[in-house]
């Protein structure tokens, strides 16, 4: 993990998928970002609320095991925190018009980290810009990887 200085900005990640979870945080940790992180949309509206003013960027999956999908809360969050920058990953579904607010980003899964990095660029207010230019080379992680045996 990178030492995150206090001013960092603040996103956060939602996805039910642990390993999918953890390789977007190494992703916006690499780019500056000091993380924090979600299940579910329920535990994530709970955290939005205790720091949105912190919060500058959404990351959410699609499928999540609440009432709510991916695109259902990122239009929700817009309308309560219009300063959150939002992106929506799904390795399943696309957005159809109007599923997703309008400044929105969607990325296809699986996640790749010039593309994330790509579309910060886009929808980050200038002074969070900078912050994201020194990246760290990044592959996604496969499960073989993620499951071998090192001595």
């Amino acid at each position: 993990m990178n030492p995150i200085s206090s001013d960092a900005p603040h996103a956060l990640v939602i996805d039910d998928d642990f390993f999918i979870r953890m390789e977007v945080i190494k992703v916006l940790e690499d780019a500056g970002f000091c993380v924090v992180d979600a299940e579910h949309g329920d535990a994530a509206f709970e955290l939005l609320k205790a720091r949105h003013p912190q919060v500058v960027l959404l990351f959410t999956d699609v499928e999540m095991p609440d009432q709510l999908d991916g695109f259902a809360f990122a239009h929700k969050v817009a309308l309560s925190w219009p300063h959150i920058s939002i992106v929506v990953a799904s390795g399943r579904r696309s957005p159809g018009p109007g599923s997703m607010p309008e400044k929105a980003r969607f990325i296809a899964k699986p996640v790749n980290a010039e593309t994330v990095y790509g579309h910060l660029q886009e929808i980050l207010p200038n002074q969070q810009k900078a912050r994201t230019t020194q990246q760290k080379s990044f592959r996604p992680l496969t499960v073989k990887q993620l499951t071998a045996d090192h001595p």
